[in-house]
């Protein structure tokens, strides 16, 4: 195995409301992590919500810092919600939730499979 190549992997996490897809990606100098429902994401702050909600994506981004930065899902739990897109917002996400009650919230407003 190359050591140069970046990492990615995604893991299903069992919440109280049902079943998501959690996601981290590393590479040289860089991170980021997502937890996926199928409602929207749950993710650190290198999304872009001016996109997202052009694209109708409910979203909400939590940030990590320099020294305690957002690598895997799980760091996800607990870090701070600082935005939303309005399709988000309308799930009832607002900042200041945890990521953990953003997905559950999402978890809760996602459709039956098909």
């Amino acid at each position: 195995m190359n050591d140069d190549l970046p990492r990615t992997t995604s893991r299903p996490l069992q919440f109280a409301s049902g079943t998501a897809i959690g996601t981290s990606q590393r590479w040289h100098r860089g991170q980021y992590c997502a937890i996926l429902t199928r409602a929207g994401i749950v993710g650190c702050g290198i999304y872009d919500l001016k996109t997202a909600a052009e694209f109708g994506q409910a979203i909400a981004i939590a940030k990590g810092t320099p020294a305690k930065p957002l690598v895997e899902p799980e760091d996800l739990f607990e870090a701070k919600i600082v935005g939303v897109t309005p399709q988000a917002e309308a799930l009832g996400i607002r900042p200041g939730m945890t990521g953990r009650e953003a997905v559950e919230q999402m978890l809760q407003a996602s459709p039956e499979p098909n």
